[in-house]
């Protein structure tokens, strides 16, 4: 199979882009290899991006931070919007992610993109680090194209600010996903000072958090002790909290979005720097 390239070229204000001149895409091999079909508004790089069908946060945020002549062409996954009061209509919630998470790569597929972002989180942290592993695994081979996942986006994301150790998390979810978030960063080597659910009532409903109680929960996870604060859960609209918060309390604090968009772009070889969504965009 032929080696996967890219073109860009000279700015122009429609396209923000044009020519042929081949660059690189990082952390790809042959076996991610397929025919990349730039177009006229995506001649830098073209995203494929599934989330949820409820999720009405990624697709805004992700659309926001994305740079000139790079485009993002959205799949759903189909759920309905059920109740998550109960620790089982949680798990049942996270099964029919999981059911639906193929259709929904193979639809977007269709579109030639250079690489899919996953702007989906539960079911990646749902059994920890080797469980995310083998799903990006197996969603690599059957897109023959690089996979980001939120799980390893952040990951990535704390390592840049060296030396952390201490973290505090914010999530969305009721106990038992929470559980699960603690144990992966826990089993990744961070200490988890405090970790905060804000146990949302449905899916959908995950996007109605307001902005006062996003701010209120990141005051309520922090202390002195705490180097860094990371967000779980892309249909919280936290990538604008975040930039804010970093003013406040002068420490990184970082949005699952944005380590999952900042990932794919640096993961594909685009080094532009964006403004608006804090630290890890600016100077990472």
């Amino acid at each position: 199979m032929p080696k996967l390239t890219v073109y860009f070229g000279k700015w122009n204000p429609v396209t923000g882009g044009s020519g042929r001149q081949p660059a690189k895409l990082a952390g790809l091999n042959q076996n991610h290899c397929r025919t990349v079909m730039p177009d006229a508004l995506a001649p830098r790089l073209k995203y494929g991006v599934i989330a949820p069908a409820t999720n009405t946060i990624v697709q805004p945020e992700f659309d926001a931070m994305r740079p000139r002549g790079v485009t993002n062409q959205m799949a759903r996954v189909v759920i309905p919007d059920s109740p998550v009061g109960t620790e089982s209509e949680f798990v049942a919630m996270m099964g029919q992610v999981r059911s639906n998470i193929e259709a929904a790569l193979d639809a977007v597929m269709a579109c030639s993109p250079s690489a899919v972002v996953c702007g989906m989180n539960a079911e990646t942290f749902w059994e920890g680090v080797m469980d995310a592993n083998a799903v990006q695994a197996h969603l690599e081979a059957r897109a023959g194209v690089k996979v980001i996942l939120g799980v390893q986006a952040c990951l990535a994301a704390i390592q840049r600010y060296g030396g952390i150790r201490r973290i505090s998390v914010i999530t969305p979810y009721m106990p038992s996903g929470d559980a699960q978030v603690r144990r992966l960063f826990t089993d990744s080597g961070f200490e988890v000072v405090n970790l905060l659910g804000l146990k949302s009532n449905s899916p959908l409903l995950m996007a109605h958090e307001a902005p006062e109680r996003l701010r209120r929960a990141v005051r309520e996870v922090d202390d002195s002790s705490v180097e860094l604060i990371l967000q779980v859960g892309t249909n919280l609209a936290f990538a604008s909290i975040a930039a804010e918060a970093e003013r406040w309390l002068g420490k990184p604090v970082l949005a699952v979005n944005t380590c999952t968009y900042w990932h794919a772009l640096r993961s594909t070889g685009i080094e532009d720097k964006i403004e608006g969504f804090g630290s890890l965009l600016t100077e990472h």
